[in-house]
C-alpha cells in the first residue's frame, strides 16, 4: 500500500472507492480500499470503453430491452466488485467489505415523484429485489421524500442501506430514525438480528462549497470553502453520539462523499485530509491516485473544528433550508441525468452491435 494511503487508513479512515471498474477496484484494493460504490455514471464510463460489448451482445441475444440491459450490467459489475471484497467483509464480520448498488434514479422524475406512495413502494420493491441473495451488497437510496419514506420498510426487511444525497442534518436525522425503527422491527421479527445491523449515511461535501461560493459570496476568505467540512463534521459527531448507547456490534457510519475537489486552486486531497480519522471516505479514483502519489502523512482531523469565529460566521450567513432545497434540486437532476445517458448509450450500442436488432 502507498505510504500516504497507509497513513490515512492508520488514522481510522475506511477507504472506499467511488467506482466498480474492475481494474480500478484491483488497484484500490492494493491501496487499502475496503469497499466500493456504483452509480449509472460509473457504469456509462465503463460501457463507453467497449469493455462490456460482449456482455451487451449476449443480453441483446436474449431479447433484453435497453433498461433491462442497463440493470443487468450494473448488477454484473457490482457483483464482481462484491466478490473481490468478500474476504474483507467476512474478516470484519460485516463491518466493511460492502459494495453499494444504486436504485433506479428515474424514480425521481417529476412524473414518478407525483405518484407519492406508489414510488415509495417501488423503492421498497426494487431495493428488496436487488438485495436478495447478496451478502455484502448495500442498497443505495436517495434522501428524497419518497426515498426517505421507503427506508423503514427496507430496513425492516433486512436490507442493508446506504442513504445518499444527504446535505443537511435534517435529512440525516430523518434517514437515521427511519432505518433504526426498521432495524429494530427486523430484529423483533427474526429477519435480521441487531448483531448484523449495518447502515451508512452519505454526506455530500464539495457540492456545498460550490454552493456557498456562488450563493453565499459574502463569507470571508477564512470561512469560504469550509462549510462542507464543518457540516460533515457536525453530522459525524451527532451520528457518533446517537449510536453510542444503542448496543450495535457493527459501526453505523457516515460516508464522506463528494470528496473530489471542484475548485482547481484546492489540493486534490483537501477533503480527504480534513476528514481523516474515522468512518468512510468514498473517493474518486483520481483522488486516491493523487493521495497515493503525494508525500503526505495524515493525522486525525475529523474531530478538529475551525475557530469559533468561523463557526459563528457560517451559522449566521448560511441558510441551511435554502441550501438543502437548491442542492437537492441540483442533486436529483444529476441523479437522473446519468441514468438517461446510460440508456441512450445502450441504445447506440444496440445499433452498433446488433444493427438488425
Amino acid at each position: 500500500m502507498a505510504a500516504p494511503l497507509q497513513s490515512l487508513v492508520e488514522t481510522g479512515t475506511k477507504l472506499y472507492l467511488d467506482s466498480v471498474e474492475p481494474s480500478e477496484v484491483d488497484q484500490n484494493l492494493a491501496w487499502g480500499a475496503v469497499g466500493a460504490t456504483s452509480n449509472p455514471a460509473i457504469i456509462s464510463a465503463i460501457v463507453k470503453t467497449g469493455g462490456l460489448d460482449a456482455e451487451i451482445e449476449r443480453l441483446l441475444g436474449e431479447g433484453k430491452e435497453n433498461d433491462a440491459i442497463a440493470w443487468a450490467l450494473a448488477d454484473h459489475l457490482v457483483a464482481d466488485a462484491q466478490s473481490k471484497f468478500e474476504a474483507i467483509h467476512a474478516a470484519s464480520k460485516g463491518n466493511t467489505g460492502w459494495v453499494s448498488f444504486e436504485l433506479d434514479p428515474l424514480l425521481e422524475t417529476a412524473e414518478n415523484v407525483a405518484k407519492g406512495g406508489a414510488t415509495r413502494d417501488e423503492y421498497i420493491r426494487l431495493g428488496t429485489a436487488w438485495n436478495e441473495g447478496h451478502v455484502n451488497r448495500m442498497i443505495k437510496v436517495p434522501a428524497t421524500v419518497n426515498g426517505l419514506a421507503a427506508l423503514e420498510s427496507l430496513a425492516a426487511a433486512g436490507v442493508t442501506l446506504n442513504v445518499t444525497l444527504i446535505f443537511t442534518e435534517e435529512q440525516y436525522v430523518q434517514a437515521r430514525e427511519a432505518i433504526w425503527r426498521g432495524a429494530q422491527a427486523a430484529d423483533a421479527a427474526g429477519i435480521k438480528p441487531l448483531t448484523e445491523f449495518k447502515s451508512v449515511y452519505s454526506i455530500f461535501i464539495s457540492r456545498i462549497d460550490v454552493y456557498t461560493k456562488s450563493e453565499v459570496a459574502d463569507l470571508t476568505e477564512e470561512a469560504q470553502g469550509l462549510v462542507g467540512i464543518v457540516n460533515a463534521k457536525r453530522i459525524w459527531k451527532q451520528n457518533r453520539d446517537f449510536w453510542a448507547d444503542k448496543g450495535c456490534e457493527l459501526e453505523q457510519e457516515l460516508i464522506f462523499a463528494s470528496t473530489g475537489t471542484k475548485d482547481p486552486s484546492d489540493p486534490p486531497w483537501k477533503y480527504v485530509q480534513a476528514l481523516a480519522g474515522s468512518d468512510i471516505q468514498t473517493n474518486p479514483p483520481e483522488t486516491n491516485e493523487a493521495v497515493a502519489e503525494s508525500d503526505l502523512t495524515f493525522q486525525r482531523t475529523v474531530d478538529v473544528m475551525p475557530s469559533q469565529s468561523i463557526l459563528d460566521e457560517i451559522d449566521a450567513k448560511v441558510d441551511l433550508v435554502a441550501m438543502q432545497h437548491q442542492l437537492m434540486e441540483e442533486g436529483v437532476a444529476k441523479f437522473i441525468k446519468p441514468q438517461q445517458a446510460l440508456l441512450d448509450l445502450i441504445a447506440s450500442k444496440r445499433a452498433e452491435l446488433s444493427p438488425a436488432g
